[in-house]
C-alpha cells in the first residue's frame, strides 16, 4: 500500500496502533520510521510527516511542527543525523518539553 500511497502523492502522518500487542510505544515509531524509508521514502519526507505534516493537519503550524522563535520548544536532540541513517533517530541524546531538559540518555 505504501508505494502506491508515494506513486499517487498521497500526504501521510505517521502513527503507531497503540493497544496491540507487542507494539511498545516510541519504539514502534521508529519501527515504523525505518519501514517507511525501506519502501521508497525519503528519510526527510518521513520524518516530515512525523512533525511538520501532523501540526499542518492539526491546523497548529503557527505553534508547533518546527524549530522557531515563539513556537512550543518541545523537541528531541539527536546524537546523528537521521538524514544520512534513519535509525538515527534512536539516538536521542536530550528531549525537550516546553523549553526544558526533561530526559536525557546515558
Amino acid at each position: 500500500m505504501v508505494p502506491l500511497l508515494r506513486t499517487h502523492h498521497i500526504r501521510f502522518l505517521t502513527g503507531t496502533d497503540l493497544g496491540t500487542t507487542g507494539i511498545v510505544p516510541g519504539e514502534s515509531l521508529h519501527d515504523e520510521l525505518a519501514l517507511l524509508v525501506d519502501a521508497g521514502y525519503t528519510a526527510a519526507e518521513v520524518l516530515r510527516a512525523a512533525t511538520l505534516s501532523p501540526a499542518d493537519f492539526l491546523g497548529l503550524t503557527d505553534s508547533l511542527g518546527t524549530i522557531e522563535r515563539g513556537k512550543i520548544p518541545d523537541m528531541v536532540l539527536l546524537e546523528a543525523d537521521p538524514l544520512v541513517d534513519i535509525a538515527n533517530a534512536r539516538r536521542i541524546a536530550f528531549v525537550f518539553q516546553r523549553g526544558r531538559v526533561v530526559s536525557r540518555s546515558n
